[in-house]
């Protein structure tokens, strides 16, 4: 019997999850969209926050309402009263960050990507099973409720067998922004890159086979880069990011039974479509939005595995982040990036 409706999402609403009390590590842009999202959609406290600036610690506490502020992120880690850290620091300092808090007993959600390469979230995921804590990659795409509809949707063959996906991501930056910093990792491929490539690697695993392309910037970080792959059984993906400027920020899932399209910006709420060869069309309708409309789904699912004595999530398990790692780390090989001090303390 044909498929009549789409699934309905299985996600709670994030104010019924159980409250933690976050430490903000790294007082930034993504910090500053997460505690709103978080302060306004859930019950979860937003209880210190630190930098190795105390006077930006104490503005953002002062703005956030946020009860305490460190001048280091050794004394955040330290804080009896966090239990988990969210880290959200400049990429550099994801891996030495979350190892911090670990080693402080914390529970950890770490901003993407959850290092600089494969090595470094393999580290952070055995030290994290040691110390017996909670780990995760904030990828919070995967915790939207339209992304729980598309894993059902995945999950029940509507598709068929799934032999390509397509996914991109572009966006315009002002010069001074960092992305444009080589000291800082800069470059599309871990600010924006991560989302199209984990993507993939969600939905066909790891590529057999990668053929990179790449372009270099003027700052020299790389520019653009497009990346086609090749599966098990043949299936293949193409993904292309760039800083030149916006592009519909697309993703397709192309299957033997089906076609899923993702409105672009993929990666935020908003719908999809999909498309069977007969003509007709299922749609799923979720309000498009952005970080302050999504970033709490994320908390809340955090929240809810740590009280249920989970040490990984179920959307973003730490093997998934270190699959989609694995793949950066080869398409950076083959185009000969290297970021400063990314083998330092690697395992």
């Amino acid at each position: 019997m044909p498929l009549r409706t789409l699934p309905a999402s299985r996600v709670p609403d994030s104010r019924d999850a159980p409250a933690l009390r976050w430490g903000i590590m790294g007082p930034g842009w993504i910090a500053e969209r997460f505690t709103e999202s978080v302060q306004a959609h859930t019950n979860q406290m937003i209880a210190a926050v630190g930098s190795r600036s105390l006077a930006r610690s104490k503005a953002f506490a002062d703005t956030f309402g946020v009860p305490a502020a460190y001048g280091s992120y050794e004394e955040l880690a330290e804080s009896p009263d966090v239990d988990i850290v969210y880290v959200c620091t400049p990429h550099n300092f994801h891996h030495s960050a979350a190892l911090l808090a670990i080693d402080a007993g914390k529970h950890v959600l770490i901003e993407k990507p959850i290092g600089l390469n494969a090595a470094q979230a393999r580290d952070i995921a055995a030290r994290a099973t040691a110390a017996g804590v909670f780990a995760a990659e904030a990828m919070w795409s995967f915790f939207l409720p339209k992304f729980d509809v598309i894993r059902q949707v995945l999950d029940r063959g509507t598709l068929g067998t799934v032999t390509t996906v397509l996914a991109e991501y572009g966006e315009y930056f002002d010069r001074s922004h960092r992305i444009f910093d080589p000291a800082l990792a800069g470059g599309p491929l871990l600010d924006l890159g991560t989302y199209p490539l984990a993507l993939i690697t969600e939905v066909l695993g790891s590529p057999e086979r990668l053929h990179a392309a790449g372009q270099q910037h003027e700052s020299g970080v790389n520019a653009q880069l497009s990346a086609i792959m090749e599966f098990p059984g043949g299936s293949q993906a193409v993904i292309n990011t760039q800083l030149h400027n916006f592009t519909p920020t697309a993703a397709t899932i192309v299957g033997s039974a089906a076609t899923l399209t993702i409105d672009g910006p993929f990666n935020m709420p908003g719908g999809f479509e999909v498309r069977f060869p007969d003509g007709r069309r299922l749609r799923h309708e979720e309000p498009a939005g952005g970080h302050f409309e999504g970033l709490h789904y994320e908390a809340a699912a955090v929240a809810r595995a740590i009280a249920a004595g989970q040490t990984e999530t179920t959307q973003r398990p730490l093997a998934s982040s270190i699959r989609t790692m694995e793949a950066a780390d080869e398409i950076r090989r083959q185009l000969g990036i290297e970021f400063p001090g990314e083998h330092s303390g690697s395992a």
